[in-house]
């Protein structure tokens, strides 16, 4: 059965010993942390009435709507903040969700959800590298009459930007903690026999080798993933089949995207010289880019140096975080900024690069109060911005400092994935559209969610 979301998913509709999921990423709640969501909304919002979109209450609402009208089973998030987390999803229980685990580290994790009522844990939760293994045995009724399976569910938010080795990884390590909890609890032949369904953030679509894993069974180093090898040798798939692509199994229509925003890369990246170029293959700014922040950067300066050259002043360095962030003093604009005051050359900071996005906001950063920023060091904030994938924050700046991008439609990708093993027969799958880039007013991410329901083959 093709559906078209949001539909309901309820399990009095599937029948028993069916399980149903939905897996959404949700993009980081701006409750307590995100403060530059609003940022990712293209065009930008440019009244207060308009920022309302973006605040989490917002952005909740929105979430907690579909999920009440779907009403999965089971129900997979991506990029939860730990923070907040308690507060952020408290209405899930008002929507039956009475069970979750949320995974252990980092800023941006998964979380799954069940209903007691519906799902017994029959093993404590397997946390690996940003996968999130949880195992199941769905009730009928309430009960459990002793005829039903365990299912086996990897949630799954793999490492963005050009990590595709990690991806690779941590997709092999979370297939083989399936296996592995499976032959713990006694499964026969469990390579064969074993429902399993894996879901999430793939940060990647079909060129992806954390994909084609899963969908071929296997990789190893002839496969190219952002021009490097995937893998030093062959990784398998530890089951006996490769895993069904759930969304594709509707053949009348080709799945849709859940990735759907402004495209910015042919816009931003300069690909004069190397056709091949990609986001994140040493990217630098197209020409009409650093004409752009030319202009900007010569509206607001005030001073020249010695050569006669124009400079920003701390107080015109001031003026255009404020514009662009709202205040002094937060912002990876900032921080590059207040590098580049003391020394412009063109330089990656492949420090804070590594750190954490929250342990650098929190770093006692100040701006030289008789600093200066050269045009160049103006430009390399945004070439560190680009070198971030920071794509949408690069336009939004652009926009409210008067250099509005044109509109080029849409990219969309596929990157939120729906798998199954063989042992599992897909009876539903349910499609989220949207026509306009995301996040918007109707949509609070800019991922859209996927979900299915299934029963044993």
């Amino acid at each position: 059965q093709h559906l078209i979301g949001p539909s309901s998913l309820h399990s009095s509709a599937i029948g028993p010993h069916a399980l149903s999921i939905l897996s959404y990423n949700v993009l980081l709640p701006n409750s307590q942390d995100g403060w530059w969501t609003y940022k990712m909304y293209n065009p930008p919002l440019s009244t207060q009435e308009q920022q309302k979109i973006a605040t989490w209450n917002h952005r909740r609402d929105q979430i907690q709507k579909r999920l009440a009208q779907v009403q999965a089973g089971i129900v997979c998030l991506q990029e939860v903040a730990p923070d907040s987390f308690v507060e952020d999803f408290a209405f899930m229980q008002d929507l039956g969700y009475d069970e979750c685990e949320m995974f252990k580290k980092g800023r941006f994790r998964p979380a799954t959800f069940w209903k007691s009522a519906e799902y017994e844990l029959v093993a404590p939760p397997v946390h690996k590298d940003r996968t999130l293994l949880t195992a199941f045995r769905p009730k009928h009724d309430g009960t459990d009459d002793g005829n039903a399976r365990n299912w086996y569910v990897l949630n799954c938010h793999l490492q963005a930007g050009p990590e595709a080795p990690r991806r690779v990884r941590q997709i092999n390590e979370g297939m083989r903690a399936v296996l592995t909890l499976a032959r713990k609890l006694k499964e026969k032949e469990p390579e064969k026999n074993i429902p399993v369904i894996v879901c999430g953030d793939f940060n990647g679509g079909q060129e992806c080798g954390a994909v084609q894993y899963l969908e071929q069974g296997f990789v190893d180093e002839n496969f190219i993933e952002d021009g490097k090898p995937v893998s030093s040798g062959k990784k398998a798939l530890p089951l006996a089949q490769p895993l069904t692509d759930v969304m594709s199994v509707p053949d009348h229509r080709p799945p849709p995207p859940t990735l759907v925003v402004a495209e910015l890369i042919s816009i931003l990246v300069d690909q004069s010289n190397d056709a091949a170029t990609t986001a994140y293959q040493d990217p630098e700014l197209a020409p009409e880019i650093l004409e752009r922040l030319s202009h900007i950067f010569h509206r607001l300066s005030t001073a020249t140096n010695d050569a006669g050259d124009a400079v920003m002043t701390t107080a015109n360095v001031k003026e255009w975080l404020t514009i662009i962030n709202g205040q002094v003093g937060r912002g990876s604009e900032f921080r590059a900024a207040a590098k580049l005051m003391t020394t412009s050359s063109k330089e990656d900071d492949t420090t804070m690069a590594t750190k954490d996005e929250k342990e650098l906001e929190t770093e006692r950063i100040e701006l030289s109060e008789d600093g200066t920023l050269s045009l160049e060091a103006f430009q390399n904030v945004y070439w560190q911005e680009l070198r971030q994938g920071k794509f949408w924050g690069i336009a939004h700046d652009l926009a409210v400092l008067g250099e509005v991008l044109p509109n080029v439609g849409n990219f969309e990708g596929r990157y939120d994935r729906l798998y199954c093993s063989a042992a599992v027969a897909p009876m539903a799958v349910m499609d989220f559209v949207s026509k306009d880039p995301c996040p918007n007013p109707l949509e609070p991410s800019d991922h859209l969610p996927i979900a299915a329901a299934f029963q044993i083959a």
